[in-house]
């Protein structure tokens, strides 16, 4: 499995590098699930992150508001991020989510068909009021998106797989893989859950508070350490 780690800023970046990390994900906890960081953080985090090695960027926890939400993946693709990841909180069916993720696919590949769009939903969308997370690979597929995610938005101890079951999750990889596109999973992911995920045919697993000090996604920081030894995990055989 490809491994995501998401640090908020350079000195957290360097030590997901030096781990092992496959993608960094530029993202800002304070403001959320996916918060949003700011262009200038996501430019230092390019600027280090060696050329064999992407970097994703999560434009927030978003509005139906298809225009912000147009500009602000924008911003993120022109600040250097090879995956611009878009947290669906605000849409609230397949409809919204599709207008929503069109529009970011078309500014996205206007400056760069090479830059990677994801469609992120919620595991608890039943929570928040999103839309109903066996939906988004549908979405993904008709928005022309590269890959089809879930996490979760509330972050108070509940897991990933505490909302759905391995069964369905199995489902939403296998039909997000009939449409050609790649499948990423988060939402409090533990070490414990890596056998699973493999199961299931996981194509990247994305993780912050599972390599942070004490576990702790917002107060704690990302360790090079605790980093190499959730990629080791994902790349055994």
């Amino acid at each position: 499995m490809i491994v995501l780690i998401s640090p908020k800023d350079r000195e957290e970046a360097k030590e997901a590098i030096e781990g092992g990390a496959d993608i960094i994900d530029v993202k800002n906890p304070l403001e959320g699930s996916l918060g949003a960081n700011f262009p200038w953080v996501i430019r230092e985090i390019r600027d280090i992150t060696p050329e064999d090695r992407l970097v994703s960027a999560t434009v927030g926890d978003v509005p139906y508001k298809p225009g912000t939400v147009t500009l602000a993946a924008l911003g993120a693709a022109v600040s250097g991020a090879d995956y611009i990841k878009v947290g669906l909180y605000g849409t609230r069916s397949y409809r919204e989510a599709l207008d929503v993720m069109e529009k970011v696919v078309r500014a996205v590949k206007d400056i760069d068909e090479s830059k990677l769009v994801v469609a992120a939903g919620y595991a608890d969308a039943y929570r928040v009021g999103a839309v109903d997370p066996l939906v988004i690979p549908k979405v993904a597929r008709d928005a022309g998106c590269d890959v089809a995610m879930l996490d979760t938005a509330l972050k108070d101890g509940k897991r990933l797989f505490d909302h759905l079951s391995k069964e369905l999750l199995a489902e939403f990889v296998e039909e997000v893989h009939t449409y050609g596109l790649k499948c990423a999973l988060a939402g409090s992911i533990k070490k414990e859950d890596i056998p699973v995920l493999k199961e299931i045919g996981c194509d990247i697993v994305g993780v912050r508070g599972a390599v942070c000090t004490r576990g702790d996604r917002n107060s704690g920081r990302i360790k090079r350490e605790l980093v190499e030894e959730f990629v080791k995990l994902c790349k055994e055989e």
